[in-house]
This record gives C-alpha cells, structure tokens and sequence, in this order.
C-alpha cells in the first residue's frame, strides 16, 4: 500500500520507517527542505536506537523516499497519516494549527479516494475538523472526492519506540464506517500475525484515549512520588512500599517508581491538554490538575535537598556540582521538560559552577542552555566529578549503574552524592565514602558519627 506521511518528527519517523520496514511503501513529506535533504541521506535528527539503521536499509530498498512536494505524494497517496507536532500554548491547550493548515493544503492536492488518519496527538473534536475543512476545501475547488478521517492515536515510548510499533500492545482507531476499518486493519495486519491487538472505536472515544493513558501514567508517578514524601518524613523505605503494592494484581508494578517529577514530550503536554479540555467543559479534572501541581514541585526535590545539605558548609554560592544525565530519560536525547533542567536553572542561579555531562543528550543541551560562564561540559562521568562539592545522578543511563566510585569521590572535593532515580543503596554509597541522598529512603552518611541538618523532602 501506499502510505503519506505528513510531518517527520518523532512520531512520523518512527512510523514512516517501521511502516516500510514491514513492506509498504512509504512517504515522508515536511516543508523543512534541510531536514527532508538530511533524511534522505539516511541522516536523523533524533536520538532513537535502531533508528537509523532502519531509515538507511529502507531507503536503499527504495520502500522509504522523503520530499517536499505535496501535489505528487498526495496524489500517489491510498493513505495519509497527519503526524505534525501539536505543541502546548500558554492556556495549557493543544496547539492543532499544523494540524488544520495540513489538512487544508492535502484537500488543495486531493485527486481522488483517500483515507487520511490524524496520528498527532489531537483533542477531541479535531478529526471531526480535519475532515470538515476538507469538505470545505473541495467544495470551494468544485470537485467531489470521496475521502474518510480516522483517529489513530501514537503510543510511543521515546527510546522502545520501533519495539512499541512493531510489537504494539494495542492499536487504536476510531472510525465512522466499515470501509476505513477494513483499510486500517488491511494496513496494520503485518504487526498482527500473532495477535490481533486492534481496537475499533468511536472518534471521540479514540482520541480521548490516548490523553487518558499518558494521563493514568502520569497519575500513577505523581502518586509515587507523594508516597515517596510521606516515606521521608516517617522513616520508611519506598523501596519496600513499591514492592508492597505492585504485587497486588489489582495494581501491577508498572511505573511506580518515584523521581525527580517526570518530563518529556507527552506526559506533560498531555496532563494539561487533558486539564484544559475539561475546563473548557467547566468540569474540573482536580486530580489531573493535583498530579500535574505535584510534578512541578517534585522537580525541585533534589534542588531543596542540595540546598539544605550545604546550608551549614557555608551556602551553595562559588560550590560545584557535577550533573550525570541531562535528557527527560535514557535512551533518548530528548531534553523536553527534562527534571535535569529545573535543577541546573536552580542551581545556577544561586551562583554554582556545574559540571555536566549525557552519553547523548550534551549537543541539545547545548543549544537549550546557551552560553554560561558556570557550565562546564564533560567528557565522561569521571571529569563531572572533578572537584565537585557534589554530584548528581539525574537521567538513568545504563553506563551509569555501575559507576567507579572509588575513582569518582577521588577526584571529589566533596563527598555529597545524591540519587534522583534511586539507582544505589544508601548504606553501600555510605560504605564507598559518600553522604548519600535519594527519593523516599532515608540518608545515608559516610560518617555515621556526623549529626547533620535534616534534609527535608523539598516540597513547599
């Protein structure tokens, strides 16, 4: 089948490529003339593994081409997927214009039947408007095509994300008729020979769903995260209450690990899309709005506890720390709502040099946090260590699990090490020399016979 891709973000990438990885022939079209030359090269501009490797055997099997010319891809096209970002705008709304103005340019080219899907993360009622402004848009040419909208919402997880499209564990797709059904199953039938992981639906419905899942994930976090407070305050283990409450059935152990807050492209944008769609409603959404309230605060835990750590060592001023992982999570470079950033924003505001360093994420980084006369940017995770007062673990990349402590608290000035993704043992890093913090466990010091000041749980 011939398949369109509209926008070569993340989603659209990743869906052009594992759509033609399974022998459709797809392709990817964007305005952005760089970026479609650079794609066509086999060059990405996202960090995803097997990625490009894909891109590049898929372009030499000429199954995957990348352009910019509209009226000859749509009128090659049997399908359309819309993937164009849908940003935040400062009411917390989505932000569907790209959406709309694709939708608009694809009704000027259409020549004949074509299903067109909206695979951007879109609230409810934007389908609906894709297929409106179409109608409009032929009727202004005077012409009369046949053509069907379908939501199909992306459940992508930034760093699994080829596994999640080729071995999904659900597919959803809203429909209005058995037609564009039976093309969206005809479509997705190669990821299903197994097991038939599709699910038919309402429009509405379907695009409410992909909200109310990012929303779920988001809540059971944000959940984890005042649970790992509580622990603090009481004395208890996190740890130990995550395993407590995964093994009920009713609950599972998925995503109840607490943090430094969560970030990224999704969970964010979408707990606030969500919000403010219940409020154009005048329904109140007050848990959304409580997760969402909890994650901005939960970013400034490590930040507060840092501070209270050098409170008696005469303040944060003209210390340095040293920051490993910069990106929202491992395997990804992307940096968005990064829990990396509130802190080093904190921190440099009050005067600390940083030392920084992210196996991938560093270029990005870069760009974002411009110049700065406190920043210093590293090699390896040894150099972040270097006369630091402090370091940090922020993002949990694999290399850094087994870290040479030995060799790091050596090139320390300080011994302060603290865990925002509870990947150590307090009293193994007490053990190794460190005076260690993390989230929901209590400290751990080097020295046991140091009496220090009481590192609250960071939250105002």
């Amino acid at each position: 089948m011939n398949i369109l891709i509209i926008g070569v973000g993340y989603v659209g990438l990743v869906s052009g490529t594992c759509f033609s990885e399974m022998g459709h022939h797809v392709t990817c079209l964007d305005i952005n003339q760089d970026r479609v030359q650079q794609l066509s090269q086999g060059i990405i501009p996202i960090y995803e593994p097997g990625l490009e490797e894909m891109v590049k055997r898929n372009i030499q099997s000429q199954r995957l081409t990348f352009t910019t010319d509209y009226p000859t891809s749509v009128a090659q096209a049997d399908v359309c997927f819309i993937a164009v970002d849908t940003p935040t705008t400062t009411s917390g709304a989505a932000d569907t214009s790209q959406v709309e103005k694709v939708a608009l340019t694809l009704a000027q080219h259409l020549q004949h039947y074509c299903l067109i899907v909206t695979k951007s993360t879109v609230p409810v009622g934007t389908t609906a408007r894709v297929a409106h402004l179409i109608h409009q848009t032929l009727k202004e040419r005077g012409v009369t095509f046949e053509f069907d909208v379908v939501s199909n919402p992306e459940f992508l997880k930034e760093g699994n994300a080829i596994q999640d499209f080729m071995k999904p564990d659900r597919i959803i797709i809203g429909v209005n008729n058995t037609r564009s059904a039976t093309l969206m199953k005809e479509i997705y039938s190669p990821f299903m020979l197994n097991h038939d992981r599709l699910l038919v639906m309402d429009v509405t419905s379907a695009e409410l769903a992909k909200y109310a899942a990012n929303a779920m994930l988001a809540t059971r976090i944000s959940f984890m995260n005042e649970i790992a407070g509580l622990c603090e305050e009481l004395g208890a283990n996190v740890h130990s209450i995550r395993q407590a409450i995964g093994s009920d059935e009713r609950i599972g152990n998925k995503f109840l690990y607490p943090g430094a807050g969560y970030g990224g492209s999704c969970l964010p944008k979408d707990v606030k899309a969500l919000i403010y769609q219940g409020s154009a409603k005048n329904y109140d959404l007050s848990v959304l709005k409580a997760v969402h309230e909890t994650n901005q605060k939960q970013k400034k835990v490590i930040g507060t506890k840092i501070e209270s750590y050098f409170s008696t060592q005469g303040g944060l001023k003209n210390k340095t720390i040293g920051i490993l992982g910069l990106s929202f999570k491992p395997d990804t470079d992307d940096i968005r709502e990064a829990s990396a950033l509130t802190l080093i924003q904190d921190l440099l505001a009050q005067k600390v040099q940083l030392r920084l360093f992210d196996p991938i994420a560093m270029h990005k980084t870069k760009e974002y946090l411009a110049d700065h006369t406190n920043l210093i940017w590293c090699d390896n995770e040894l150099d972040v260590a270097e006369g630091a007062d402090a370091v940090v673990l922020m993002t949990e990349w694999k290399q850094f699990r087994f870290l040479n402590f030995s060799a790091l608290l050596a090139r320390m000035r300080g011994c302060a090490f603290f865990d925002g993704r509870n990947q150590y043992h307090p009293e193994d890093m007490a053990r190794k020399g460190f005076d260690y913090f993390s989230i929901g466990r209590q400290a751990a010091y080097a020295n046991p016979c140091f009496s220090p000041v009481e590192i609250p749980i960071g939250r105002t």
